[in-house]
């Protein structure tokens, strides 16, 4: 047996602007808000998750993520073209001690979490 990723939880100062954030950077979509003003996003296009929920807290981000995402560009775009994309969404680059011979690309999102924009693009991830 084994246990699955049902979804993420992030918490936010500002789940609104989050949600907003990462619905345009990953193709999700708002499923709901319930009554504790959590924000639930679901992959637009149906397809399997993670599920992300925004959880709001009253603190800021104040030290580095234990736990981060790595994305990949997604077909017909370069990594580049998705660092660009994504700083126009709100990223910010980011600097968590990596040198500056890495492939990746560190961002952050509007609340301060860290994620990584990796070299290869998807299909060139599955081929290998």
């Amino acid at each position: 047996m084994s246990s699955v990723i049902s979804s993420i939880a992030l918490d936010a100062a500002d789940p609104a602007r989050l949600a907003q954030f990462w619905t345009g950077a990953l193709g999700y979509r708002i499923l709901e808000t319930n009554d504790a003003d959590v924000i639930s996003l679901v992959r637009a296009d149906g397809g399997a998750g993670p599920d992300i929920d925004i959880i709001p807290v009253p603190e800021d981000k104040t030290v580095k993520n234990r736990l981060h995402l790595d994305l990949r560009a997604s077909e017909g775009s370069t990594q580049q073209e998705e660092v660009e994309r994504l700083l126009a969404l709100g990223a910010v680059l980011a600097d968590v001690g990596q040198g500056p011979d890495v492939s990746w690309v560190v961002l952050a999102d509007p609340e301060g979490n860290e994620f990584c924009v990796l070299s290869a693009t998807a299909e060139e991830a599955a081929r290998g």
